[in-house]
């Protein structure tokens, strides 16, 4: 819990403080009833109005008191929690140094294969879930951690004070509590355990059918996917009700125990008043002891299972911490501009999370600075794949990718991602404004910058209808795809960069734009890479390849796979007919 624990030290303060304003406040609370047994005893016997009403108002004194106490305990323990798991979960791009080992900042450290294996329903419910359970266990902690052990045995430490023979009910009491409540925990705590376990499981399948309910729809799989949610959903609740139909044995137990301990001290207390050995305010008094011991178990009880649900919580967080990236970074910093040859492929194969079965197979081709590249195939040929490989936003199986005359494993990850920036298909917008998305491209880009980007993006116009600063609502959903797209393309411009690639970003957009948008790029000094589903979109590129089946199937120039590719041929008078009709 090292990692965790450090985000607490800073406020070490407020920790030290909270616990004992509440030990304070308990302390406040062990007199109430040694004020009230002076009140049975002494004041109304006598019928001394005036000691009744000095009794009253050290009561009402001591609850102002305590409630002041209560509150700035309060608000130590809370300031505590809400700030540790806000440093924990933060992080700060402008202050990325300061922030290096925050959850989030440490989670985009991952790479995609990382991620892949850790599986994003799982990082998403240890960044939310399990931080605000942390975070609960946290305030409760500083709150009741003492304040509940101590009222329990000063209570019973009091009574001994009052009488010690009566007393010697809350020394069978107290033992047999403790002996309750530590059983039932430990048969709950695991129950709870799983509890977590099924949640993700559920968040996972929920994460799913979300991002998928198109190809859930395609396929007509609805009632596969509600069948299957109900299973994840009935194993979530039967954990659920297994751990707790424990913990609600909890209250009944304790409460049995507790009220015959006060049938105990009644019974007992009378006979002792009956004798004259006991006055009836002592026996008030060992009651209100005994009822305090009894809310504060119950509290007690309940604290424990949330210490164990946030230490659960706690390690499932810190395993995230405690895992690296698999994709370590090099040490090179600089190009070597003598080199004439931008992108290698060496007999590259590649498959997802180790599996047998490639994606990509003996890939090799070279594209000289400058040069343009197109890829093109079919849904699912691996033309994102060798995209990915090239900004290594994964490793390679076999084979060798060089960027500049460099292994990409020799250049450090952040030197590289500036270097090579990828334009998806899917362009995903931020909450913000315009320029707050352009402007996470490059933080310190000018609206020189930006405005040029927009132009050769062809979204200029568009967003100067509205403004740099109009919102942008959270996905871009207040913007056609086409937009959405040129967007992406203008932010990728922003961040720079001498490798372009451009992952069928021209989807979305009519051809006119399209020709416009391949125009404006053209002019500029960049090795490009477009993958693209039209012939149209890389009919001018300085060599194409055909990808079928995770394999090169031809590579050439347009004209050359015009005459020797059949695969080709059949895509592009396909499509060729289409676009004659579309510019009629």
């Amino acid at each position: 819990m090292g990692t965790l624990a450090s985000f607490l030290r800073k406020y070490t303060r407020e920790c030290i403080l909270a616990p004992l304003f509440k030990l304070f406040e308990a302390l406040l609370e062990l007199f109430v009833p040694l004020v009230v047994a002076s009140i049975v005893d002494d004041a109304i016997p006598q019928g001394d109005r005036g000691l009744i009403m000095q009794m009253v108002l050290i009561l009402f004194a001591l609850a102002a008191a305590g409630l002041i106490v209560s509150f700035t305990a309060q608000y130590f323990s809370a300031k505590a929690a809400a700030c540790f798991a806000r440093d924990a979960k933060k992080a700060l791009f402008a202050h990325a140094r300061d922030a290096k080992k925050a959850l989030f900042a440490h989670i985009q450290t991952f790479s995609l294969a990382d991620c892949d294996r850790t599986g994003l329903a799982t990082l998403i419910n240890r960044m939310t879930g399990d931080m605000n359970q942390v975070q609960s266990g946290v305030n409760m902690t500083l709150r009741l951690l003492l304040r509940s052990p101590f009222v329990v045995f000063g209570a019973a430490l009091m009574a001994f004070t009052v009488d010690v023979k009566a007393a010697l009910i809350f020394a069978v009491a107290i033992p047999l509590l403790s002996l309750i409540v530590y059983v039932l925990l430990r048969i709950s705590v695991p129950r709870f355990r799983t509890v977590q376990s099924h949640s993700d499981g559920l968040l996972a399948r929920s994460r799913e059918n979300y991002k998928g309910a198109r190809v859930i729809r395609a396929f007509s799989l609805q009632d596969e996917e509600v069948s299957s949610f109900r299973e994840s959903n009935g194993k979530l609740l039967s954990s659920q009700l297994r751990a707790g139909k424990i913990s609600v044995l909890t209250n009944p137990m304790t409460s049995f125990v507790v009220n015959t301990a006060i049938i105990a001290i009644i019974y007992y207390g009378g006979l002792r008043v009956d004798t004259g050995t006991l006055s009836q305010g002592s026996v008030v008094a060992l009651f209100n002891y005994m009822s305090q011991i009894l809310v504060e178990l119950i509290k007690l009880a309940s604290l424990i299972q949330t210490i164990t649900k946030a230490l659960a919580s706690a390690r499932r967080v810190e395993a995230v911490f405690d895992s690296t990236s698999s994709m370590a970074g090099g040490s090179v910093n600089e190009i070597d501009d003598s080199c004439d040859t931008a992108i290698e492929f060496r007999n590259v194969s590649f498959s997802y999370n180790d599996s047998s079965e490639n994606v990509l197979t003996d890939i090799s081709f070279s594209l000289r600075k400058g040069q343009t590249l197109g890829i093109i195939g079919a849904t699912g040929s691996g033309k994102s794949t060798l995209a990915a490989l090239i900004a290594r936003l994964y490793n390679v199986k076999s084979g060798e990718v060089d960027i500049f005359g460099r292994n990409v494993r020799d250049y450090s990850l952040p030197f590289l991602h500036s270097n090579v920036t990828l334009a998806l298909q899917k362009a995903r917008l931020f909450k913000g404004t315009i320029r707050e998305n352009m402007l996470l491209a490059d933080p310190d880009a000018g609206e020189e910058d930006i405005l040029a980007a927009l132009k050769d993006a062809s979204a200029y116009d568009f967003v100067m209808q509205k403004g740099l600063d109009s919102p942008v609502e959270a996905g871009g959903r207040n913007f056609s795809g086409g937009q959405r797209q040129r967007l992406s393309i203008a932010r990728s411009l922003v961040h720079g960069g001498r490798i372009l690639i451009l992952d069928d970003s021209f989807s979305a957009l009519d051809y006119m734009t399209d020709s416009a948008v391949r125009a404006a790029l053209a002019k500029r000094d960049l090795t490009k890479v477009i993958i693209s589903q039209r012939t149209s979109s890389i009919l001018n590129a300085d060599k194409i390849i055909l990808l079928e089946n995770g394999c090169i199937s031809a590579m050439g120039t347009h004209e050359e796979l015009l005459a020797t590719s059949s695969i080709y041929q059949d895509i592009y008078y396909t499509q060729f007919e289409k676009e004659e009709k579309a510019d009629v």
